[in-house]
């Protein structure tokens, strides 16, 4: 039986989220458009939905629109929020997941002025440094919610405090947070925020954004009428049927607890045998993350070896994989890029058992002294 610790990179989908799936897929074939009963059907099932996802972000479902996942939410909200006003300044974090960094880059090279905020050691973007980025011309600042490496979480409601006493649309990718941590809009004071249902447990291709309420954007998808104008094209019943039954279930405080439990027993059961460093162990992280530099190895030849032995874990985001380079994450921590190359992501899920926890600890402390770097 194989262990599948790579969870922030996608996660197994849950049988009750599976079954509200295939019965969608079965009984609620309408389209959400039409006014006839099969289409009125299929429109209930989305509405539920959006209320669930609502739900699970202290917003209203008029503030939900569905979108394929956290890319394209990311990205219609960063053009969405710029596009109207052409040349303009970006504030945003050196530790931004891809789907966000090379949107801000597309808007760089067509003229926006981007200020790039570091990260401190521990894995943390200091609030402090975001807002005194702040011009009187900024547009725009984005920052995640909760780092999808390391998994440390940000000073976001700080910065958005910041940003409505400025009036600059602030915009938070919250795809890594959702399920581990609460998530309130209002506390945020964001403008914008992403989600994605592949990382809690529902299947890949289903996103949300959250788009306050008075917040003008440009359509990213123009069409027809759906999402309120805000993304054209027929909506997918059964995916977003699917997000809502993962939604309900994403605030289990039990499940939370028993996670950050395992990911401790992971890092002190390492820790005794190995020379390592847990990043952001002093940072506030989300209950499901470790992120461990296992000094003088090789963090690829960890993975592979793991692999080979039952184990899936990686070495940082899979939007990224395949990469010589070390993580751009870890590089602007202050790793060095030998330390950054040791570094392997354990990410756990409301399935992972103590007894897996215990065969990884014991695989590691056997195959990582026979990982070392290539000469």
């Amino acid at each position: 039986m194989r262990i599948y610790l790579d969870n922030n990179a996608t996660t197994a989908i849950h049988p009750d989220v599976l079954h509200v799936l295939e019965t969608s897929l079965r009984e609620v074939f309408g389209n959400a458009s039409s006014i006839h009963k099969e289409g009125q059907a299929a429109r209930r099932t989305i509405e539920e939905a959006r209320e669930s996802v609502a739900r699970l972000l202290g917003a209203t479902a008029r503030e939900i629109v569905f979108t394929s996942g956290g890319t394209e939410s990311n990205n219609a909200a960063i053009f969405g929020a710029t596009r109207a006003s052409g040349r303009c300044h970006i504030v945003t974090s050196a530790i931004e997941h891809p789907s966000v960094a090379e949107a801000v880059r597309e808007l760089e090279r067509g003229g926006c002025e981007v200020t790039l905020v570091a990260a401190m050691r521990s894995g943390t973007v200091r609030a402090e440094e975001v807002i005194e980025a702040m011009h009187d011309d900024t547009r725009l600042v984005t920052v995640m919610m909760v780092n999808n490496e390391t998994g440390v979480i940000q000073p976001v409601e700080a910065i958005g405090r910041a940003c409505r006493e400025r009036g600059v649309h602030f915009h938070v990718d919250a795809v890594q947070a959702a399920g581990k941590i609460d998530i309130d809009v209002n506390a945020i004071q964001c403008d914008t925020l992403a989600i994605s249902a592949h990382k809690m447990h529902a299947p890949k291709g289903v996103g949300a954004l959250y788009v306050r309420r008075g917040v003008a954007m440009s359509s990213h998808i123009v069409g027809g009428a759906q999402e309120r104008r805000r993304r054209a094209g027929t909506e997918n019943v059964p995916l977003a049927a699917a997000f809502g039954m993962a939604a309900a279930m994403a605030g289990d405080l039990v499940a939370r607890v028993r996670m950050s439990e395992l990911r401790n027993r992971l890092e002190s059961r390492v820790a005794e045998s190995l020379d390592v460093t847990i990043n952001g162990a002093d940072a506030p992280r989300v209950p499901n993350t470790s992120n461990i530099t296992f000094h003088g190895a090789d963090g690829e030849g960890i993975v592979i070896a793991l692999d080979l032995n039952g184990v899936a874990v990686s070495t940082g985001s899979a939007c990224s994989s395949g990469r010589i380079e070390p993580s751009p994450v870890l590089l602007a921590m202050g790793l060095s890029p030998d330390d950054a190359r040791a570094t392997v992501r354990f990410s756990l899920s409301r399935f992972t058992k103590a007894e897996e926890i215990d065969r990884v600890a014991g695989l590691l402390r056997d195959l990582v002294p026979r990982c070392t770097p290539a000469t």
